[in-house]
């Protein structure tokens, strides 16, 4: 399961490590943006140990969303054109036996590459 994780300027430890220390859960950073005042991170963590990693973030000071859905795809305006296959680094889109796109929400890393290249503004990524 995927959330996101903010952090503002007033958190100053190893927060991701002191959360992998004690809660003992393996974690992996898919994405993170951080600048002098805030960080945004994306986490991947297990789903069975994803209310704990929450709640251990929360007690450091940080603020914590869970990803029920980190790409979005308005089926109005996709028209199946693959641009955002080509494009993805994690091949979170594909092509099934119609010609239509798959997606598989569980590869996105949120880097927005396939929003970018989307001719029809059919995907955006979700923050919160």
């Amino acid at each position: 399961m995927k959330m996101v994780i903010h952090i503002s300027a007033m958190v100053q430890d190893p927060v991701i490590a002191k959360v992998i220390l004690d809660t003992g859960v393996a974690i992996n950073v898919d994405r993170a943006n951080i600048d002098a005042t805030s960080g945004e991170i994306v986490l991947e963590v297990p789903a069975d140990s994803c209310a704990r990693v929450a709640h251990a973030f929360e007690r450091e000071g940080a603020s914590v969303s869970v990803l029920e859905h980190p790409i979005i795809r308005d089926d109005a305006e996709c028209v199946h054109c693959g641009a955002c296959i080509s494009v993805c680094p994690v091949q979170v889109f594909s092509f099934v036996d119609d010609w239509s796109v798959a997606m598989d929400e569980s590869k996105c890393i949120q880097c927005g590459t396939c929003v970018t290249a989307c001719p029809h503004a059919a995907l955006r990524v979700m923050s919160e």
